[in-house]
């Protein structure tokens, strides 16, 4: 599996852009593997950055729980019913398989054998003396077992049920022995004997099987051609050559056609809960009805979890679905340490009190003396000039400006000039459902024994705001509820007069403390906040653990 690196959910600027940026570091450095990903599109302004950068946007994931397709076995061994037991077996010992699956002529699943089920085909015969006799094959597949040849034969591709004889006995008892079955259903196993060989051939048997490498005389050749049995040649003496002849039985008889198959899609955790009781050996895997891969209960014990850093984020809630049971190997943040990461294992964790986590990645570019490629420049001063309001919000620090300076002389446009373009381009008010307005950039928290979500755009001036209020309120409490949350912010920021306005689906306990002016009800303004990780969710987080 590659190495995914993932921003947050519903990402902003810096989240896309720092997962492009690092992801190429990784892939210059350590990690040739390493894949910028997403879980979810980028809004209007960061595909104007990545068309100004002539980059290509992340690739959207949006589940990173592990599928059956991710651990199960591609490289199948397969089988078809027109098989033996001979090549069939060999097949599976080899590869130490207990069962596989069977296809049709034209590839398609139609069931599937195990290593009982074909030993069933030779082992059956203990009780039943005609059972043992009983092989369903042709006489082409029993001389590729054999590896003989014919001396003659006669419609030797057609499967039939055979009856096997050994002529190991006096001429006279042998001629009794093969009156009691069907001459035409009988195969006759003998040596250089021509006393065995001459009543089996006036009988009118199916067929004549000469060990040992001896071949029929030519007036006995020219009595089975006249009743048109077909001659076998074997190099193996008669007990050899009986035993194989059963191993050349067709496994079709004992193909199991019910049987579970999962979904190439199907999540791991899913697959296991379905299969746990199953004595099933092993679990057909699909894709649009074709095979793809087999899954055996083994496969689920310790499956390989895919690999992921985390940037511009870390917090579990935040990141994208199935991060918890992922192989988290870095983190790259300047937010503050939510809390609910865990690991199994140590990890790389870089977190500084930046502006913007593209200003950590510019900062390991120019630490390993590695000069990023203009779009990639251009990448990363997109998500600092996002984050940082252009160096104007009060998270900016010098690291900011100096690493902004440095990406310049890499950059070929005019960052000033780019910054003007870029908060022009997007406005999620002019463009958006109230429904994708608080959702854009959405962060999900938990403070306080309160589970509560953020939301932030960045506007000019606020006069679409004020045309729209009654709507975002109703897609702000439609979206707290369908998700459970105690409550949900909107962070309306004019990046001209580097204020804000707040507006709540409901105020929690101790709100009334909050020391901005009230617009209206749950609509305040918070003149001078622009941050929602330095300025909102510290003053939210005050207002709830107040006594």
């Amino acid at each position: 599996m590659p190495l995914f690196v993932f921003g947050h959910r519903n990402p902003d600027t810096d989240a896309i852009c720092s997962a492009i940026a690092y992801a190429d570091f990784l892939r210059r450095t350590t990690r040739p593997d390493a894949i910028a990903a997403c879980c979810g599109p980028p809004n209007q302004r960061t595909e104007y950055a990545l068309k100004v950068a002539k980059l290509s946007a992340p690739r959207i994931v949006m589940d990173v729980h592990p599928l059956i397709e991710d651990v199960c076995q591609h490289d199948v061994t397969l089988a078809t019913r027109d098989e033996v037991f001979y090549d069939v077996y060999r097949r599976m010992d080899q590869r130490g398989l207990r069962s596989i699956p069977v296809v049709d002529q034209a590839g398609k699943l139609s069931g599937i054998v195990s290593l009982l089920d074909i030993l069933e085909l030779v082992l059956n015969s203990g009780v039943d003396p005609l059972k043992a006799r009983q092989v369903r094959t042709n006489l082409s597949k029993i001389v590729s077992v054999l590896g003989g040849a014919f001396q003659h034969a006669v419609n030797p591709d057609v499967d039939e049920d055979l009856i096997v004889s050994v002529g190991a006995m006096s001429a006279g008892g042998f001629t009794d022995h093969i009156k009691q079955f069907p001459a035409e259903k009988l195969i006759v196993v003998s040596g250089d004997r021509p006393t065995i060989q001459l009543p089996a051939l006036e009988l009118g048997v199916r067929a004549l099987v000469v060990t040992g490498g001896y071949q029929l005389s030519d007036g006995l050749m020219q009595l089975a051609q006249a009743r048109g049995i077909s001659v076998l040649g074997s190099p193996f003496d008669t007990a050899t050559t009986t035993m194989r002849i059963k191993a050349a039985q067709l496994i079709g008889s004992v193909v199991e056609e019910e049987f579970i198959s999962l979904p190439a899609k199907m999540p791991v955790a899913e697959a296991r809960e379905r299969i746990f009781r199953s004595p099933q050996a092993v679990f057909p895997v699909l894709e649009d009805g074709e095979l793809v891969g087999v899954l055996s209960k083994s496969d689920l014990v310790n499956p390989p979890k895919p690999e992921l850093v985390l940037v511009d984020h870390n917090e579990i809630g935040q990141a994208v679905p199935g991060a918890e049971e992922a192989r988290i190997v870095e983190v790259l943040d300047h937010h503050r340490l939510g809390g609910s990461l865990k690991s199994t294992e140590p990890i790389r964790l870089t977190m500084e009190p930046v502006g913007s986590t593209c200003t950590l990645v510019a900062k390991m570019f120019r630490q390993a003396r590695i000069d990023p490629e203009p779009g990639i420049a251009v990448c990363m001063a997109s998500g600092m000039i996002s984050d940082t309001l252009y160096l104007r919000s009060p998270t900016t620090t010098q690291t900011d400006r100096e690493m902004l300076e440095w990406l310049q002389t890499f950059c070929p446009v005019s960052l000033e000039t780019f910054a003007e373009s870029f908060f022009q381009v997007g406005s999620a008010l002019r463009t958006c459902t109230p429904d994708q307005v608080v959702r854009e950039d959405c962060k999900h928290f938990e403070e306080a024994g309160h589970s509560f979500s953020i939301s932030q755009i960045e506007e000019i001036g606020f006069d679409l705001f004020w045309q729209r209020k009654d709507e975002l309120f109703n897609a702000l409490e439609s979206m707290a509820s369908a998700q459970k949350l105690d409550f949900s912010a909107l962070l309306v920021t004019d990046i001209v007069s580097n204020g804000s306005l707040l507006m709540m689906s409901r105020e929690p306990k101790g709100w009334e403390e909050i020391n901005y002016p009230e617009m209206e009800d749950r609509l305040y303004q918070l003149d001078g906040v622009v941050s929602r990780k330095k300025q909102l969710l510290p003053l939210i987080s005050s207002l709830m653990e107040a006594p």
